[in-house]
């Protein structure tokens, strides 16, 4: 198939790349590199052993994107471009809404334009917000608490109602829960600009050296110790399930969401001992104050995935976290510069 990747130098959308392209899918990668670098083309054709197309647009210009999609006249759009951190979209809503909404309406609409009748969006844990029951499954109610998690629930939305529409068109929304990890061959992996959101990199840099301490943003949740809880999945668990959604989307018509997660809660004082046993390091921590728009606890039931997909998710927390460290320790300082 041809497929239009967005985002495809980013994290999960370079993982999946991979993926595809060891797949035999024929890859055309866009991204405005506001989060990753060009660069990351080349690490992905070394370790797929092929090639790709790499454009680079701001998915918020509506013509552009037209322009790419009609010219392009991909099979398929599996679609991760966006802003990803909850602290982030409290202080700077309008950015989430505009690259994240707005940026997707204009892909759904030149994808119904040019007849692309299947779509797989990345989707997050985080529209399901502070979830009542748990594991968290599907047919929880969708209560997003931060602007991140409202702008994924709009844009499941907004695809939901299109497919409603549109008799033709298959819709799967992936939402996935906390990727952590790289991809084993070392050079392929997370690499933030500027200071880390996530919990993992910033543990890394802290093992690293590069950092005196993490900071924990809160140790008062009603958890048992007290940080809050999170279903941690490789990412390369997660670009797998993109990959095999893509057969599943030429099988039915509609919007369907799945969950993409191992079913395993582990709390931020677990992530730093298991960081410890990996790295050998010492990892230093501070308590804080919590971070506005995070849930106490939230990890999956990814049973639809299991049985649609048959798809499984490795719960190691170790082997994610080796992973990770391996990726981390071949980095030179003029890549972490260049990034």
């Amino acid at each position: 198939m041809r497929v239009l990747v967005t985002g495809a130098t980013g994290y999960i959308g370079s993982h999946t790349v991979v993926e595809l392209l060891e797949r035999g899918h024929d890859v055309i990668g866009v991204d405005d590199f506001s989060a990753s670098v060009p660069s990351v083309q080349g690490t992905i054709e070394q370790i797929s052993g092929q090639p790709m197309t790499l454009v680079q647009l701001d998915l918020r210009h509506r013509d552009g994107v037209d322009a790419l999609i009609g010219s392009v006249q991909p099979d398929a759009l599996i679609h991760f471009a966006g802003r990803k951190f909850v602290g982030e979209s409290v202080s700077d809503p309008i950015q989430y809404y505009g690259r994240n909404v707005t940026a997707s309406i204009n892909l759904a609409e030149a994808c119904q334009r040019h007849g692309v009748d299947q779509i797989i969006f990345s989707s997050s844990c985080t529209v399901y917000g502070e979830a009542t029951i748990l594991p968290v499954s599907e047919a929880n109610p969708i209560m997003p608490v931060s602007p991140y998690g409202r702008s994924k629930a709009m844009t499941e939305s907004v695809l939901s109602d299109l497919a409603a529409a549109w008799d033709d068109l298959s819709v799967l929304a992936l939402r996935y829960f906390n990727p952590i990890g790289a991809h084993p061959a070392g050079i392929l992996g997370e690499v933030p600009i500027g200071e880390p959101n996530n919990l993992l990199p910033y543990v890394m840099q802290v093992a690293r050296g590069e950092r005196p301490e993490l900071s924990v943003f809160g140790d008062d949740y009603p958890t048992p110790d007290g940080t809050c809880i999170r279903d941690y999945v490789h990412v390369v668990d997660i670009a797998k399930a993109h990959a095999i959604a893509l057969d599943y989307t030429t099988r039915y018509r509609g919007f369907e969401a799945m969950n993409l997660g191992t079913g395993v809660g582990r709390s931020v004082l677990e992530v730093i001992r298991a960081a410890r046993d990996v790295t050998a390091r010492p990892i230093p921590y501070r308590i804080v104050e919590r971070r506005p728009g995070d849930a106490a606890r939230v990890y999956a039931q990814a049973k639809r995935a299991s049985y649609h997909l048959d798809w499984e998710a490795d719960p190691d927390l170790h082997r994610m976290i080796a992973d990770h460290w391996r990726f981390e320790r071949s980095l030179s300082s003029e890549r972490r510069l260049a990034s």
